[in-house]
């Protein structure tokens, strides 16, 4: 079963990046599966593995920490590929967020996001990026990436987003706000893109609903060919972080994936897992969040993740991460 992947685009713009500042292509590609192979052993995407150690390579030979907005600020439309020349011919900003919604495990299968339209304002959230190693980076290029489509979509040189992290500013904040002006604030429960409603109503000049409808087709075959190649275990991580205080019993959630509850427990063990370890992963994700970055009550937390008894709750967490919910919250 494939594990969560990244588009070759994107890979190919990273390596350009520090090639671009002298460095060798042989050392960003040193210890990844292409290392022999060179970038023509690139196919139409990159394994997770290989992606990380790309970007870990990346930060040794450049010592950029922001490389995350770097490479997000070169991800243009072309660089989103067939979901890209999808956006183009939308009629309006709207449907843009639509299809990105739709889609957007075309560009990252293990992230998860939410989405949302006030009176004033559209907010996407992040719920789960693709891997914790990568969480700094992983919301720079994100940010970068959304706001450099969104003026390449609209035409627009100055673009407003409000941005929020999930982490403390780090030492090169000033990149941020160079790139993205005051608009920004770290230390936040979510890492979330917020913008103008208004911006919604954009017209863009290239919409063309014949090749939307061909562009979408070939959108929906790409994530069923990408969705069928995911294993069972990261198909139930997926539901299982959308579904954050609701957690399902595994014969409901073996139904939700089109399973028998004997065929999802054999397929799970063939792949080395079970469902309740799944869930236990998820539940030490969500409580940690709570408690690193939020002051409410060690009763609530132990609600949201299915434990009546607060008592309860410390001992499986204990059992789960090896440290007190109170030793983490204390930063320890």
């Amino acid at each position: 079963m494939a594990a969560p992947t990244t588009p070759a685009p994107y890979v190919l713009i990273l390596i350009d990046l520090v090639t671009g500042r002298g460095h060798p292509q042989a050392a960003i590609l040193e210890g990844t599966t292409l290392a022999d192979s060179g970038i023509s052993g690139i196919g139409a995407r990159v394994s997770q593995g290989d992606f990380v150690r790309l970007v870990a390579n990346a930060h040794r030979l450049t010592g950029d920490p922001a490389l995350g907005l770097r490479l997000g600020e070169r991800l243009n439309l072309s660089a989103h590929a067939v979901l890209g020349q999808a956006f183009m011919t939308c009629q309006d900003l709207a449907e843009v967020i639509e299809l990105f919604m739709r889609y957007y495990h075309l560009l990252s299968p293990a992230l998860e996001l939410e989405y949302e339209v006030t009176d004033r304002e559209c907010v996407i959230t992040t719920v789960a990026i693709p891997d914790p190693d990568l969480e700094v980076f992983g919301f720079e290029l994100m940010s970068a990436a959304m706001r450099n489509t969104l003026r390449g979509l609209l035409g627009r040189e100055e673009l407003v987003l409000e941005l929020e992290f999930p982490y403390a500013a780090p030492a090169h904040e000033g990149e941020y706000r160079a790139l993205f002006g005051e608009h920004v604030h770290f230390d936040r429960p979510r890492g979330r893109i917020r913008f103008d409603r208004a911006l919604l109503r954009t017209r863009l000049p290239s919409s063309n609903p014949a090749l939307r409808a061909l562009y979408e087709q070939e959108c929906t075959r790409l994530l069923q060919d990408l969705e069928s190649d995911a294993s069972v275990a990261e198909q139930t991580l997926r539901l299982l972080r959308k579904l954050e205080g609701q957690y399902p019993q595994m014969p409901q959630l073996a139904r939700m994936l089109n399973m028998s509850p004997r065929t999802y427990r054999r397929r799970l063990a063939r792949e080395g897992e079970s469902f309740q370890a799944l869930l236990d992963r998820v539940r030490v994700e969500h409580a940690t969040r709570h408690l690193t970055q939020t002051r409410l009550p060690l009763s609530t937390i132990a609600y949201m993740v299915g434990f009546n008894d607060p008592s309860n709750f410390r001992r499986a967490f204990r059992r789960w991460t090896g440290r007190s919910p109170a030793e983490v919250r204390a930063g320890g």
